[in-house]
């Protein structure tokens, strides 16, 4: 753990109200109602997710499932705060937060409508480096557990926040430099990204797991690209969030915590925050689309303000787009198990993301008590900036 403040000349941290909160349960975020069907289909369109047993209920009435089932990806939409929640604790004065990275293990509890979602969180820990980007900047950690309404473990999840000083960040301007102009497609160049989306959303329609002792190391999976991202996308992308919708959440606290951090100013910069009072009467006091830290996903200038340079997509979209993108592959008879996904820049407006994957290993007996493939998975932009590295590893059966 750092030290309660890192400087550089004229640059300091404030991390005075950080440290004695490591390792504590925080508050945060319930949602009030259970999962719908809605819920789900409203998520998988968001995600660009074709799995037909998470939209199609005639389909999934005919499926092994015999109805409508979730992504595993969903767990991260039916929580509050894209889950970063834990990892984002402590008022750090005229700071910004963007997301570096999330971890997540499943235990093959699927979520089906009519499902409820419950957390536990905690603060893990933090570390401060020196970046181009901004300077000195916080790496911390929570972890959040997700239980549904018989208590049965669905998922655990480990983020990873970046808390930086939005002043220094945009002072730097390292994204400014290097991004330019937004790209301009061709047609020719939107034609064969259509191509190759198209060829992904066809590739697993009907949930065929390959074997185990099929796959070979070194074998690559189906290509996948999403973009060119744009205002409306993002857009898309943060409406699927349950918790941005007015009135869905109430606050709650673990009990018997002192000072639980359930909702505290964590010291966002001038006109990000939300105004919780208002928003009981204006919805749009409460709508990250319109106020508070998220605006900078959709508006270019206040991207600008927090060193972003133009409109950015969501981590924990990033996130989900992994999960999704091994589930596919691994159909009805397999599942991902854990993957450990580091963002190395955002999906920028403009920008179209490319996935390529590889098998880099086997394990016919894992702690899991099932055999594991490791996979591999890179998404980068057109330009080959890596956005995520993921390790992974999936289940996959034997006969």
């Amino acid at each position: 753990m750092a030290s309660k403040s890192a400087k550089q000349p004229g640059v300091e941290l404030d991390l005075s109200d950080v440290d004695h909160r490591v390792g504590k349960p925080i508050g945060g975020g319930q949602l009030w109602d259970p999962c719908s069907s809605s819920d789900i289909r409203r998520w998988v369109m968001a995600m660009d997710y074709p799995n037909p047993v998470h939209w199609n209920e005639q389909f999934a009435r005919e499926s092994r499932f015999g109805g409508l089932i979730a992504p595993q990806s969903i767990a991260v939409a039916l929580d509050y705060g894209h889950g970063a929640a834990p990892a984002c604790v402590g008022h750090i004065p005229n700071s910004h937060l963007i997301f570096g990275g999330e971890e997540w293990w499943f235990y093959g509890c699927p979520v089906r409508p009519g499902d409820q979602l419950f957390q536990e969180r905690r603060f893990h820990d933090y570390k401060v480096v020196e970046t181009k980007f901004a300077g000195p900047t916080m790496f911390s950690r929570g972890d959040t557990v997700h239980r549904n309404q018989h208590g049965t473990l669905v998922a655990k999840e480990r983020s990873t926040a970046i808390r930086y000083l939005y002043e220094e960040a945009t002072k730097r301007g390292m994204f400014e430099s290097q991004l330019g102009e937004i790209k301009r497609w061709t047609q020719h160049e939107l034609e064969e990204i259509e191509r190759v989306r198209r060829d992904w959303l066809e590739s697993n329609r009907m949930g065929i797991s390959p074997r185990f002792d099929e796959v070979k190391i070194g074998d690559t999976l189906p290509p996948r690209v999403i973009g060119p991202h744009t205002i409306a996308s993002f857009t898309t992308e943060y409406r699927a969030f349950l918790f941005n919708i007015w009135g869905t959440f109430r606050w709650v606290s673990p009990p018997g915590v002192d000072d639980p951090w359930v909702y505290q100013d964590p010291g966002w910069g001038k006109d990000f925050a939300f105004d919780e009072e208002d928003a009981m009467i204006d919805p749009r006091k409460r709508d990250g689309l319109y106020v508070g830290p998220s605006r900078g996903h959709i508006d270019a200038d206040r991207a600008s303000e927090v060193g972003m340079a133009r409109a950015y997509g969501y981590g924990a979209t990033m996130g989900a787009w992994c999960t999704d993108y091994l589930a596919y592959w691994a159909g009805y008879d397999g599942m991902v198990r854990h993957t450990k996904a580091d963002f190395r820049n955002p999906a920028f407006e403009g920008d179209v993301t490319y996935f390529d994957g590889e098998i880099i290993g086997k394990e016919p007996e894992s702690v899991w008590g099932v055999p594991l493939v490791q996979v591999k998975l890179r998404l980068a932009n057109q330009d080959g900036d890596v956005l995520v590295s993921c390790t992974a590893e999936v289940e996959l059966p034997l006969v």
